[in-house]
């Protein structure tokens, strides 16, 4: 995980606040506490927060091409950025780094807004091309990576991984969206592409935006939505080898980290099922299990592969005296990936008013 920040003046090249991107920067602190940077030029401005995963030595961000002109800051992963790589590569790209955020700027300049089409991952960045004047913000396809947005009274466009972030600017229109607090009763959270706020927006999953100096402010475009068609009948042991396929699949390509792997598992089928295959890749690997009784309860982490700076962080963390965290050990064979028992619970009557019966 880590954070993204950016300000980009859509009316010319007026100079970005360097303080004030700071502090945007460091109100994600948490999301990424190895590294910061900024980068800064006429009219636009970028900060990052990183939590280092791939190429600890040289992938700082902002990172950019060649020759400065296409600068990113990204959050995420790009889960087949080798594959990319070698193709970026044979096609006259050169890269200083090995790391999957370099991906973006050649992608970028090969493909353009297409690239998003490539990329099979997380992500959530912000892009500025210096040749064409233009900021693309892209968001994954299912938007596991947050991006907020927001289009100050003055004229300055700026985004953020949080909506604190943006809070720090002086020109939001703070201006609370009475939809917005209707949306989050009804629902437990505030739907894409609205925030709580009239002046801010979320970037919708699977959309982009491409805003270019000089221009009014630019509409989200979608690049991907979940497909509905219809597929080939299959039999049953066909859909559990498909399924397994692609679970062991889907598990393998996010294992590729310069750091130490570990899962948290709940004791359900999915975390289970997802240990259960991480095992057969990466060994070996740490797992923790934390009691759900208490939502105070913090995991206390004792594997001694794991980094210094989380076992200084874990060693701080402290639970109730009646639990103990416990560390479990997980076979890959299926019928011991969980420990849970199922029992069935027989429900208590339903209450309600009789204009909305069984609702409490």
């Amino acid at each position: 995980m880590c954070g993204i920040v950016g300000i980009l003046d859509i009316r010319g090249q007026r100079a970005i606040d360097r303080a004030l991107l700071s502090r945007m920067n460091e109100t994600q602190h948490h999301r990424g506490p190895d590294e910061a940077d900024l980068y800064l030029e006429p009219g636009i401005g970028f900060g990052h927060r990183r939590l280092s995963v791939i190429d600890l030595a040289a992938g700082l961000q902002p990172l950019g091409n060649e020759d400065g002109s296409v600068m990113v800051c990204y959050n995420g992963e790009i889960y087949n950025f080798r594959e990319l790589t070698a193709e970026l590569k044979a096609l006259g790209h050169v890269f200083r780094t090995r790391c999957d955020t370099e991906v973006i700027v050649h992608a970028w300049e090969e493909w353009g807004a297409d690239c998003v089409r490539r990329f099979r991952g997380m992500f959530a960045f912000g892009l500025w091309d210096r040749r064409q004047q233009t900021l693309f913000l892209g968001r994954d396809r299912l938007g596991v990576k947050p991006l907020f947005y927001a289009l100050t009274e003055d004229g300055f466009l700026a985004f953020s991984s949080e909506l604190k972030a943006l809070r720090t600017l002086p020109g939001l229109a703070r201006e609370i969206d009475p939809r917005a607090v209707e949306d989050y009763f009804a629902y437990g959270y505030i739907p894409e592409p609205k925030t709580i706020y009239r002046g801010a927006l979320k970037l919708s999953p699977g959309h982009t935006l491409t805003q270019r100096v000089g221009a009014p402010l630019a509409p989200p475009v979608q690049f991907w939505d979940v497909p509905f068609q219809r597929h080939a009948a299959m039999t049953q042991p066909q859909a559990q080898d498909e399924l397994l396929a692609r679970l062991r699949e889907a598990v393998r390509i996010r294992l590729v980290a310069d750091v130490p792997l570990g899962a948290f598992l709940s004791g359900g089928v999915d975390s289970s099922a997802i240990v259960a295959v991480m095992a057969a890749w990466a060994r070996p690997t740490a797992r923790w299990s934390i009691p759900a009784r208490s939502v105070s309860t913090t995991a206390t982490m004792t594997n001694q592969a794991m980094p210094p700076r989380w076992r200084r962080n874990t060693a701080r963390a402290t639970t109730p005296k009646r639990w103990t965290p416990t560390t479990m050990a997980w076979s890959t064979s299926w019928p011991h990936c969980t420990t849970n028992r199922i029992r069935t619970v027989r429900p208590s009557p339903p209450t309600g008013s009789a204009s909305w019966p069984g609702r409490t």
